[in-house]
Formats: structure tokens, C-alpha cells, sequence
């Protein structure tokens, strides 16, 4: 099976163009480590779960760093944020041995983030790596033989509302990636739901635990699955602070922690500052909905689940989000809300574009009131029968 990933370009380019080093960002097992290895095959790897490796690192010494490197001219450093000063050993690296190539893993933004800024100010260039597009997915399985082919933010952005017409089963595909999402190892899995609970339950925790950034695991998971059953709801803080009994604060910072781990995403509004426009409380989303549904356990048929439609509203807006994150594009993406109730699932935006996006699982109208109040916006009605192309 071919892995190809959109984002392989971009890094297998920088080195060509760039000395700066190559931070790679993402969740636990989107497969980070898989691009990189098949990128810098020759590199060094250096795993900082080994003890061996972590008292290396933390010599902070450039006679240390050579002899450990040797003749290599590049290095591949996983899970850095464990070493107590990720940024000072990298600094040291980069400023001191001159040539050497540096790639850096880490599933932890936040923790990378905060420990690293200062030394790596102007050193460092981020790049994200997400769960697998519809895109690469169906690359993978061998269904379709470019991704570039079956992009959701293409069709959207040629207001192509026009079914699509493929020689396979669409539906029965949108299915299996609504209950199972699209993390790699679900591709070709035949237990995707064992797979599925544990990543779950454990696997994400990993770092959250480890770096200590929560102090209540058992309050952090079960916010953890309110979150899951609530997506596409505008977050009331204050009602789930009384559900699971933290306070705002702690449940605003959990959030952030969880964001910046990777699982799950805040969209904020679209307003331009007209009264009766909601413009603060953001909504949420999970990057993967086979995630989300390990985390409340329930992997039913679509066909048979009261939150089908919430599902494939979560599907299509982070594939948008992957897209344009790859891209470079510098449109913007937010839903729009009236306090009234009235409500478009996505509205990307530029200085220049104003596009409303509906969202259906099967047909459905446009928004009057926001056609009213924005006429020369673009809009399109998505849905599972038109969605790429």
C-alpha cells in the first residue's frame, strides 16, 4: 500500500531552500514518524524514550553531540519534549555543528512550544501532519489515483454543488470513515474498534499524563467525552463546569490542552460586528471521528444514529481545516450564528472571498437569513452525495 501523504512535498522541499530545522506537529499515530523515516531514510533516529538517548542529550555539550552523531548529515529526533531542555540541546546542535540537518517529532505543541520558543526562535520552521484526508485515504486503498482528485475544499471553493459520480460505493466509504475515522492504522485494521478504544482511553493521554499538563485524569477524560458527544454545539463553559463539576478556568484550560495535543479543534465565529451576531463563543470539533467515538463507545451503523448529521458535519469542516492547512491558504474558517438561531455550518473567508457553506447528510436549503444579510457572499450546499470531486 502506497502511505503518501499531501505533506510530503512540502518537507522533502524545505532542506533545498531552508537550513532552518523541521519541526513535524501532530496527534499520537496520524503517522508522523512513518513520513519522516521514508523521507530521511539515511538519517539518524534518535528515540528520546531511551534512557541512553536522554542522557545524551541532556549533556549539553557539543563534544557530546558530535561523537553521537558521527557522520551522519541528518538527525531525527522523536518525542524531544521529554529531555528537560528540548530547545537548549537543539540550539546547541544547530548553532555549533554546522551542516547537520535537524528533524524534530513531537506530538505535544503546547510542551514543545513552551520549552522551546526562546532557543528556537528563528531556528525552527512547524509543519502539521493530521489524520489522513478523504484524499489520501482513497489513494491508499488504491481506489483513486491522485489526491489532488478528490479534494472537498476544491469543490467547495468551485461552488461545484453537482453530485459526484464514482464506480464505487461513495456511500458505503463515508460510512466506514464516519464510524472509524481516518487515522492510518484504520486504513487496512481489522480490529478498528479495539484499536480504536485504546487510542482512546490511553494512547492520547500519554503525553497529557507524562508532562504532567493535567492535574484530574479521571475529570479530564470524562471532559474529554462530554466534548465528544457535544460536537458542532456552541461550548457553554459555565453549564459544563457544573456537569463535571471543574471550574471554568480549568475546564477552558483542559480545552486548550486537548487542542493543543491535537484531538480536537475550536471553530469560532464569522462576524462583522453586527448586533445581533453571535461573535465570541466558539464550537467544537473532534481532528478524527473514530477517536471521538472510542471516546463514547458507540461505533452503531450511521444509518441508525441520532448524531449522523453533527458526524458528517465534523467530517466535512476538518477536512477543510486539513486542506487549507496543508495549502497555505490563508482563508479563514468559522461557522456564522445569529443570536436569533439563525446559523451556516462554515463560512471561509479572505480579504477578498466570502463563501457560506451548508452541511447536510442528504439535501437541504441554504440559509435565508444569511443570504438577507450577506448578498454578494458565495454559498453552496454540501452533502454526502456531492462532496468531492
Amino acid at each position: 500500500m502506497n502511505k503518501y501523504r499531501i505533506l510530503e512535498e512540502k518537507i522533502k522541499e524545505h532542506f533545498k531552500v531552508n537550513k532552518q530545522i523541521v519541526v513535524l506537529l501532530g496527534a499520537r499515530q496520524v503517522g508522523k514518524t512513518t513520513l519522516l523515516k521514508k523521507l530521511f531514510p539515511d538519517a539518524l533516529y534518535l528515540l528520546v524514550d531511551e534512557k541512553s538517548t536522554i542522557d545524551s542529550l541532556e549533556t549539553y555539550s557539543s563534544d557530546n553531540y558530535r561523537k553521537m552523531i558521527g557522520n551522519y548529515q541528518q538527525i531525527l529526533i522523536d518525542e524531544i519534549h521529554l529531555i528537560e531542555n528540548p530547545g537548549r540541546a537543539v540550539k546547541i546542535i544547530y548553532d555549533q555543528l554546522q551542516g547537520i540537518q535537524i528533524i524534530i517529532i513531537g506530538s505535544s505543541s503546547l510542551r514543545i512550544k513552551n520549552k522551546t520558543a526562546e532557543s528556537m526562535a528563528g531556528r525552527a520552521f512547524d509543519y502539521f501532519l493530521y489524520p489522513l484526508t478523504w484524499g489520501e485515504m482513497l489513494f491508499q486503498l488504491g481506489i483513486e489515483k491522485e489526491t489532488k482528485l478528490v479534494s472537498v475544499l476544491d469543490k467547495i471553493l468551485r461552488l461545484d454543488d453537482q453530485l459526484t459520480f464514482k464506480l464505487y460505493s461513495i456511500d458505503n466509504l463515508v460510512a466506514e470513515v464516519l464510524r472509524y475515522g481516518l487515522y492510518p492504522e484504520i486504513v487496512q485494521s481489522k480490529n478498528k474498534e479495539d484499536y480504536l478504544k485504546n487510542l482512546a482511553q490511553k494512547v492520547i493521554f500519554k503525553d497529557i499524563i507524562e508532562l504532567d499538563l493535567i492535574d484530574n485524569r479521571s475529570k479530564a477524560l470524562e471532559l474529554l467525552k462530554v466534548l465528544a458527544y457535544q460536537i458542532g454545539n456552541v461550548i457553554n463553559y459555565a453549564e459544563i463546569s457544573r456537569k463535571i463539576s471543574l471550574s471554568i478556568p480549568t475546564v477552558q484550560r483542559y480545552i486548550d490542552i486537548f487542542e493543543q495535543s491535537f484531538l480536537l479543534y475550536r471553530l469560532f465565529p464569522f462576524s462583522k460586528n453586527k448586533r445581533d451576531e453571535i461573535g465570541k463563543s466558539p464550537k467544537i470539533y473532534f481532528w478524527d471521528l473514530g477517536l471521538r467515538n472510542g471516546l463514547i463507545e458507540n461505533f452503531d451503523n450511521i444509518n441508525l444514529r441520532q448524531d449522523r448529521g453533527a458526524m458528517f458535519g465534523n467530517f466535512i469542516i476538518s477536512e477543510v481545516k486539513k486542506e487549507l492547512g496543508y495549502s497555505g491558504s490563508n482563508l479563514k474558517a468559522n461557522y456564522w450564528r445569529t443570536k436569533s438561531g439563525s446559523e451556516v455550518d462554515l463560512i471561509l473567508s479572505n480579504y477578498k472571498t466570502l463563501i457560506g457553506v451548508e452541511i447536510k447528510f442528504k439535501k437541504g436549503n441554504f440559509s435565508l437569513a444569511f443570504k438577507n444579510r450577506y448578498p454578494d457572499a458565495k454559498k453552496i450546499v454540501i452533502n454526502s452525495e456531492n462532496f468531492f470531486g
